[in-house]
């Protein structure tokens, strides 16, 4: 996707003395709209949007100060760099400036250098600034994830989870998938995954089928996590880890597959819609789709496709 111009917003009654710097910004490859009022450039503001203003003092109507002051009333503008330009050399007028909101001040006759240098140097601390806000909203959707994949593994204690290493030995096992192992093979060495299970997707016993679902962690090759299901329970969100999904991701595609919009998901799952967002997003790049349509299609054929 193209990235927007830069654009700066002019705001003086007349622009026709700015010719100079007007043309100076052009060339620098920024995208130049002009107000000859502070009213024009409020309008101007709602309708696109800007990465710096350079402003007038003295205007009549809404003056620069009261123009300033109409735009940091609205958060959404509450960071848009406001530079002001004024003919009067009067230190308490520049420090008024500086006090409505403005980030800096050009003299007037303007220097066009000095408008391009301080044009530069505000337009890189916001982008700057931007950055860092988007890494933070990366970081905390991270850290709501970790947080979710915490409660997930509280909440799969119920569920028939084990772990093993290379040589069999299981390191990890819910409540669960203990009771389900005792059930069909009491007779198994406790600590071990009983030989009967190796390698097998279905193992049938006297108390009935226990299908195995496996599959290796990333970055984790040495273990094994394995997920066992009675197979006269209904098909369920497990199934779908054989797709490589996480447990979460695996009951998100489930509850997807089901019609369920990600509003519906995150009051089923307890959780906020926002992480619900990041768990769709994370589980079509996994399954290498691009809608939750082809996402639900793949989820119906793994769950259509289990033993009967």
């Amino acid at each position: 996707m193209k990235k927007p111009p830069v654009t700066v917003l002019v705001v003086d009654d007349t622009p026709a003395n700015l010719g100079v710097v007007l043309e100076l910004l052009g060339a620098e490859g920024l995208r130049v709209l002009v107000a000859e009022s502070g009213a024009r450039a409020l309008e101007l503001l709602m309708q696109q949007p800007v990465d710096l203003v350079l402003l007038d003092v003295i205007m009549p109507g809404l003056d620069g100060f009261a123009t300033c002051a109409e735009i940091r009333r609205h958060a959404a503008w509450a960071a848009l760099p406001i530079i002001f330009m004024t003919a009067v050399d009067d230190p308490a007028q520049k420090v008024r400036a500086l006090e409505t909101g403005a980030v800096d001040y050009i003299n007037k006759p303007v220097y066009p250098p000095e408008v391009l240098a301080r044009v530069r140097t505000h337009l890189a601390l916001r982008a700057a600034r931007l950055a860092l806000q988007q890494q933070n909203e990366k970081l905390e959707a991270e850290v709501t994830l970790r947080l979710d994949a915490e409660a997930q593994l509280a909440e799969s204690l119920d569920r028939a989870l084990l772990v093993t290493d290379r040589d069999g030995r299981i390191v990890f096992h819910t409540r669960r998938a203990a009771n389900l192992l005792h059930k069909h093979l009491p007779r198994h060495l406790p600590g071990r995954l009983p030989p009967e299970l190796a390698g097998v997707e279905r193992f049938v016993g006297p108390m009935g089928a226990l299908l195995l679902h496996r599959f290796t962690p990333k970055g984790e090759e040495s273990l094994t996590v394995l997920y066992l299901v009675e197979e006269q329970s209904p098909p369920g969100p497990a199934e779908l880890t054989r797709l490589g999904l996480t447990p979460r991701q695996g009951e998100v595609l489930y509850w997807i597959a089901q019609g369920k919009t990600n509003g519906e998901i995150a009051i089923i799952l307890g959780t906020s819609p926002r992480t619900i967002d990041k768990h769709v997003e994370q589980l079509l790049e996994r399954l290498g789709v691009e809608n939750r349509l082809a996402a639900a299609a793949q989820a119906n054929e793994v769950l259509r496709a289990r033993p009967g």
